[in-house]
């Protein structure tokens, strides 16, 4: 990067410090770095730059006006050229309090160790949304007002900042992708969710998956500790390439084709992260000499994680286009991405290979597969948005059915027991999931859509969702 001098306005567009110690040899603070080591890295006049992230990624200097009005246009830019919005990574990391020196790696990154009143010295520091109240500004400009959503893992008490109307509009709710397949942990994440926006004035905001967390078809098919520490258990398996606990596909599927049934009925807006359409799995044997995330490759973490590349292969169009094998048992090949990518460039010449390996398991998740099989999780996934979009009202309101959990059993033609996540929407439909071992009875009315087979009297078998349009 070009930062001129000591003191230049260029070099002041980041955050330039001389280091401790006789010779300026010591970083200026204590600060690690998101993947492993210092924070902080020397340039050769003798001055340290600060990266929360790689040493590729330097932070700006947001109290610099400069670099805020910079900003400014670059989202002009953009939304005059048709973008709709924008998703802010790392929202919650722009503001900084350099003044600190006590934060080790575990208490900067670790949300539950936060302190939860905008004083943490560089994350979820109130003044960030100085800087989005401005890009609201610029988002309100646009008729209609430019969307945004924030990546922001703070505090569930302090996320109704980013997503106030003043400030980015809406925020990612990762209670979902953090929860293991259990009841009561699934019925508090939505019921948190819909306080969350009622209180911040937007709407809720639902994901299962995203590019930081194993798949929810592998972790759903994996053994559920609730009471482990947030997806150690998976993290465990994909460091060892799958080989640590047995990965029970058949149920992760089936619980993955619930959960979209369970998302997709609430209220608000829900994310599909590119390849749970498809079911994919997390791909956890991939070679360690093609691995390329920092957090597992580059840095001092590889020790205790294989990083988040598994949830990153490019995805499967073409079963045709299968990488070719040098031997059968092999599970990665070259010269084929499943129709990712091009065989050849314009001129010819052949055209590199994706940039992570596909597994040879990918063919039968390919889009053309899965597009001629009507019971496929992609065709699943159609069916619902397309009910989605016929069934949404503007009435963003949510209301439990009721529950009989002294007896355990159906109270009623709209009972249900405890193991179950039953609600209704504001226009007559309602989603019954069952985590339950006993059948569930449903509510008497039209059935829309589930995520596999009822029983031969019609009642809901654990682990199969429903949507009905009550009488």
């Amino acid at each position: 990067m070009e930062t001129d001098t000591p003191g230049s306005p260029e070099r002041d567009r980041y955050i330039f410090r001389d280091g401790k110690g006789s010779n300026g040899d010591q970083p200026p603070t204590n600060w690690e770095n998101h993947f492993g080591g210092p924070a902080w890295t020397r340039v050769p006049d003798g001055q340290w730059y600060l990266h929360m992230f790689t040493k590729e990624q330097s932070d700006w200097n947001w109290n610099n006006r400069e670099v805020r009005d910079d900003f400014l246009t670059t989202l002009r830019f953009w939304l005059d050229h048709g973008a709709d919005g924008f998703r802010v990574d790392v929202a919650h990391g722009l503001a900084k309090d350099l003044d600190r020196d006590d934060l080790d790696d575990y208490v900067v990154w670790c949300t539950s160790d936060q302190p939860d009143d905008g004083t943490h010295p560089v994350i979820d520091r109130d003044e960030v949304h100085e800087i989005y109240h401005e890009w609201r500004k610029v988002f309100n400009e646009y008729n209609p007002p430019a969307f945004a959503v924030a990546e922001a893992w703070v505090q569930p008490n302090r996320q109704y900042l980013y997503a106030s109307p003043d400030d980015l509009g809406q925020i990612f709710n990762f209670e979902f992708a953090k929860k293991d397949w259990i009841r009561d942990a699934m019925h508090q994440a939505i019921e948190e969710g819909i306080a969350s926006a009622e209180r911040s004035g937007s709407s809720a905001t639902w994901v299962m998956s995203n590019h930081d967390v194993v798949r929810h078809a592998t972790r759903y098919g994996l053994p559920q500790v609730p009471t482990s520490e947030y997806h150690q258990l998976t993290k465990d398996w994909v460091l060892r390439d799958g080989t640590t606990y047995p990965l029970d596909k058949e149920l992760g599927t089936k619980r993955a084709r619930v959960a979209v049934l369970m998302e997709m009925a609430l209220p608000g807006s829900a994310y599909v992260y590119q390849g749970e359409e498809l079911g994919l799995f997390e791909v956890a044997d991939i070679p360690w000499d093609r691995v390329e995330d920092p957090s597992g490759h580059r840095t001092s973490q590889a020790a205790s994680t294989k990083g988040r590349d598994g949830c990153r292969v490019p995805l499967p169009w073409n079963s045709a286009d299968a990488p070719n094998l040098a031997d059968p048992s092999d599970e990665f090949g070259t010269d084929g991405s499943f129709g990712f990518s091009p065989a050849t460039r314009a001129d010819g010449t052949p055209a590199a290979e994706p940039h992570l390996p596909q597994p040879k398991w990918y063919k039968d998740f390919a889009v053309d597969v899965e597009s001629a099989d009507p019971d496929s999780m992609l065709n699943l996934y159609r069916r619902a948005l397309a009910l989605r979009h016929e069934l949404q009202t503007t009435d963003l309101s949510l209301a439990w059915l009721p529950e009989d959990r002294s007896s355990g059993k159906p109270d009623g033609a709209n009972g249900f027991t405890g193991s179950t996540i039953a609600y209704k929407r504001a226009n007559g439909w309602a989603s019954i999931t069952n985590f339950g071992a006993d059948p569930a009875a449903l509510p008497a009315g039209k059935v829309l859509l589930t995520s596999g087979s009822l029983t031969e009297d019609g009642l809901l078998p654990q682990d199969t969702s429903a949507w009905i349009q009550l009488r």
